[in-house]
């Protein structure tokens, strides 16, 4: 088990959520060390009830900042690097793509390299029991038909400036790995939903605009379909591969859960509109012109993590989203203030 863990991005959505799990997993035998730039969706309020903890450090850091990072990590001394931090959103990459190359490619490549520094030792070997984790996505697989699913040998084809970000920062970690030996392994993950994600995503964007009275903004035909899993079945798959995750290899992650953007959006409405007795139908949907390159379809095999590792996800979609939703209905201010932080950043 590694015990001193180095977590990049962990106060945004996944990350924060992955900090939540691996402290009620592991308790105090666990140190953790969260390093986050803090851009509008990077909220230390998602942390706020570990900050007391006396295993959980944080530090406000940019990863493209070598000399920082560097002096970082070589006092906290990780076993194991989790890297989230990423510019995720892609409306944002198609309008300012080069923000999404420093920080997901050179911001990669700066960090695979000060872990370099740390971890390999003066005669070319690398101390024992050290990983380094890249958190990443199936939009670097492309868009797929009505038929089949993506692989871990599916061709690299991202259609999106965020998704060839994200290819660029695994290529990196595959390059290290292979040029250097450096003990790495990629996860690529189907669409997450659940609680902390910034209301720029769809469900708690559809969320924040019912809640107010607001139309529901859907893209070109809504029959875009993801694969979705919750960030909690996230979080332990992440968690497995990188206590028992094979070196060199990429893992996928999918939900089981291939809906449409529309049937989501029904969904949330049949909740609101049952559960919580809000005032919205079916007529608040809003078509809005389709995103540019907007990928048809995304659907995630992973055979290969459930066949070594014995992973699976164990949220079905009807009770994640229920739970998503009651979240976010208890926690309304969190979503004001949240949105705040664009503003404000």
């Amino acid at each position: 088990m590694y015990k001193r863990i180095c977590i990049i991005g962990g106060a945004g959505f996944i990350g924060s959520n992955f900090i939540h799990y691996i402290l009620r997993t592991y308790g105090s035998a666990i140190e953790i060390l969260n390093l986050d730039k803090l851009t509008y969706a990077g909220n230390p309020e998602n942390l706020m009830d570990v900050q007391s903890f006396p295993n959980y450090h944080f530090l406000q850091a940019d990863i493209c900042d070598g000399n920082y990072i560097r002096n970082a990590l070589l006092e906290f001394s990780p076993d194991a690097v989790v890297n989230f931090a990423a510019e995720s959103h892609v409306d944002r990459s198609i309008l300012y793509p080069g923000i999404f190359i420093e920080t997901n490619v050179k911001g990669t490549e700066q960090l695979l390299s000060v872990c370099k520094e740390l971890w390999m030792e003066k005669n070319g070997t690398w101390k024992q029991n050290v990983r380094f984790l890249q958190v990443s996505t199936d939009e670097v697989y492309g868009s797929l038909g009505k038929e089949g699913a993506f692989t871990e040998t599916s061709p690299i084809r991202p259609r999106s400036p965020y998704s060839a970000s994200k290819a660029g920062a695994d290529l990196f970690c595959m390059a290290y790995h292979i040029t250097f030996g450096m003990p790495c392994v990629v996860t690529r993950c189907s669409n997450n939903y659940g609680p902390y994600q910034y209301p720029e995503k769809l469900i708690p964007l559809m969320l924040y605009n019912a809640f107010h009275g607001k139309k529901l903004p859907v893209y070109g035909d809504g029959l875009h379909i993801r694969d979705w899993l919750h960030v909690e079945d996230h979080c332990a798959a992440i968690d497995l591969v990188l206590q028992k995750g094979r070196i060199g290899e990429v893992y996928n992650i999918g939900g089981n859960s291939e809906y449409s953007n529309m049937h989501v959006v029904k969904k949330i409405i049949e909740i609101l509109s049952g559960k919580y007795s809000l005032p919205i139908g079916e007529d608040c949907i809003q078509y809005v012109e389709d995103r540019k390159g907007h990928d048809r379809r995304y659907s995630m095999c992973f055979d290969k993590l459930e066949n070594e590792l014995g992973w699976k996800p164990s949220i079905s979609f009807a009770d994640g989203l229920e739970a998503t939703v009651d979240w976010y209905f208890q926690h309304k201010d969190w979503m004001e203030r949240a949105l705040l932080r664009l503003k404000n950043c």
